[in-house]
């Protein structure tokens, strides 16, 4: 009889709360420079198949709410991406502000996340993946995106507008051609249907920001083409010393109640991302010793002891893969026999 795999406590949720949130209290951790970026996909019940908590990029409307609600009574302000870019460049006091960015370009941002963010006196930045915006509304896994008079819409009434590709394509399995015209095509796309520069990047998927050739080539792209800001699935609030292309967001979604909502915008939740970088740093280097691409590699198998043909070294790299893998995602399976970590 096969055994079931049982679910731990989220791991990242329980050190975020009762440790690196009180730590970051007590220190400061440079308030008034770090800002918080927060990553919404859509504000609906979709759970787009997804099953862990983690990787949740739905927001029930009474959920999304309620944060709104306590950044607005805490005292946060939103800004646009270039104001922050100028606050870091300037060294302004940021303390108490917040960017809100929503990526894909949802319909239900225009139905539902617009009318509470003016209620709260709110703006965004939505990234849109141009091809899956169109003259009547395109569904995509049961998802409806947003139309181009719903985007000149919110234009008018203040939404800032970046992009987010024109396929929402995993860039780095692509060719220079391809990446010239994902960026280039999309910017110019919005461009011309709202009558207005864009200036902004989200990266689609995972940055791969191990690699570091990818991200100093991608970084001189973007600059080519004519955007001046990015952001990216690095975990963290945004700071002066990160990429200007590649700031970091946190992520927020039905789960972030209350609680871990505040954690995040005050720095509790930053920790995370040593092991999100080593997580990448580690898949990648099995990769290269296995002889793959990182993006054929799948470690996301369940944790076993068990002797690998390439030898040590590339087990005990899995292995480092793997509990990184379960330190963030908290899931374990009952047959599989731990390893010492050292």
């Amino acid at each position: 009889m096969p055994i079931r795999a049982f679910q731990l406590p989220r791991i990242d949720r329980l050190v975020t709360v009762y440790v690196c949130h009180p730590v970051a209290k007590l220190t400061g951790w440079t308030a008034k420079c770090y800002v918080p970026i927060l990553t919404y996909h859509s504000i609906s019940e979709n759970l787009f198949g997804r099953v862990h908590p983690y990787h949740h990029i739905n927001t029930p409307v009474s959920i999304f709410e309620m944060q709104m609600r306590w950044l607005r009574r805490a005292g946060y302000r939103t800004i646009g991406l270039s104001e922050l870019m100028n606050g870091f460049e300037t060294k302004q006091d940021l303390s108490k502000t917040v960017v809100l960015t929503f990526d894909d370009g949802y319909q239900d941002f225009y139905t539902d996340a617009f009318l509470l963010l003016r209620q709260f006196g709110f703006t965004a930045t939505v990234f849109l993946a141009t091809d899956r915006i169109q003259d009547s509304s395109v569904r995509v896994e049961g998802a409806d995106y947003l139309t181009w008079s719903q985007v000149r819409e919110l234009h008018s009434a203040g939404i800032a507008f970046g992009s987010h590709s024109v396929t929402h394509a995993d860039l780095r399995s692509l060719g220079p051609e391809q990446i010239d015209y994902e960026l280039g095509y999309s910017k110019e796309t919005i461009e011309q249907k709202i009558g207005a520069s864009v200036e902004s990047f989200s990266y689609p998927f995972a940055l791969p920001e191990e690699d570091g050739d990818f991200i100093r080539y991608l970084a001189d792209a973007l600059e080519n083409v004519g955007y001046s800001n990015g952001v990216s699935s690095a975990i963290g609030r945004a700071k002066p010393r990160d990429s200007r292309f590649f700031l970091s967001r946190l992520s927020v979604n039905s789960w972030d109640d209350v609680e871990l909502l505040r954690a995040k915008v005050e720095g509790g939740y930053d920790w995370l991302h040593w092991p999100q970088w080593f997580y990448k740093f580690a898949h990648h280097n099995v990769a290269l010793m296995a002889g793959k691409s990182p993006r054929q590699l799948q470690p996301r198998r369940p944790l076993r002891y068990c002797k690998h043909k390439t030898g040590v070294r590339y087990s005990l790299t899995l292995y480092l893969v793997e509990m990184t893998d379960l330190a963030c995602f908290g899931v374990l399976s009952k047959r599989c026999l731990p390893l010492p970590l050292f």
